[in-house]
């Protein structure tokens, strides 16, 4: 049965919120999400085949080599691609949510989105940790506000959740997703 409720955290044990930090011209949009697991969960991903990779995905390669993550930290606005110090400010957004969150900060993905080849601060997104890490939640609102942060130039919100039952049991899925113009 599909619930369309609760997005990413139609699942039991995930909290996610998303604030506005700042770089993106648009001084209301929303601008940087977290998703955070209260467990270590299995986790995958599936990476670009393109040569040039951006650092966040050298660090996320690096971070989920053995199978779990804990959290999902996503800035849009710069894709923090093309950077000669790339991969330290992907650390640095992975210490901040170990900092804020009190996991290790290799438990923790890194994604960002947006404009290529733009130097990124992260003075900025420190600054809207407090904020971030203090209202993550596990309510349809606190989903919506994670996928309307990791939107670029999105026209539509996109977010997802699924019940069904495994025996006797009830399971719930959920997630939210970025496409370029749509």
């Amino acid at each position: 049965m599909l619930t369309g409720e609760g997005g990413v955290c139609a699942a039991k044990g995930l909290l996610a919120g998303g604030v506005h930090y700042g770089i993106p011209k648009c001084r209301t949009k929303k601008d940087l999400a977290l998703i955070y697991s209260e467990k270590k969960a299995t986790a995958a991903a599936v990476y670009t085949t393109n040569l040039v990779k951006g650092a966040p995905i050298l660090v996320t390669q690096k971070h989920v080599a053995d199978g779990y993550a804990r959290a999902v930290i996503v800035n849009s606005g710069n894709a923090n691609t093309c950077n000669s110090n790339g991969v330290e400010i992907a650390e640095k957004m992975c210490s901040l949510v170990e900092e804020y969150c009190r996991i290790p900060a290799d438990d923790v993905v890194v994604a960002s989105t947006g404009v290529i080849g733009q130097k990124l601060s992260v003075d900025p997104i420190a600054a809207g940790m407090p904020a971030l890490a203090g209202g993550l939640g596990g309510s349809p609102e606190n989903s919506l506000a994670a996928a309307e942060a990791i939107m670029t130039t999105d026209t539509v919100v996109k977010e997802l959740a699924y019940e069904f039952e495994l025996g006797d049991i009830k399971c719930r899925i959920g997630g939210i997703c970025k496409g370029v113009g749509m």
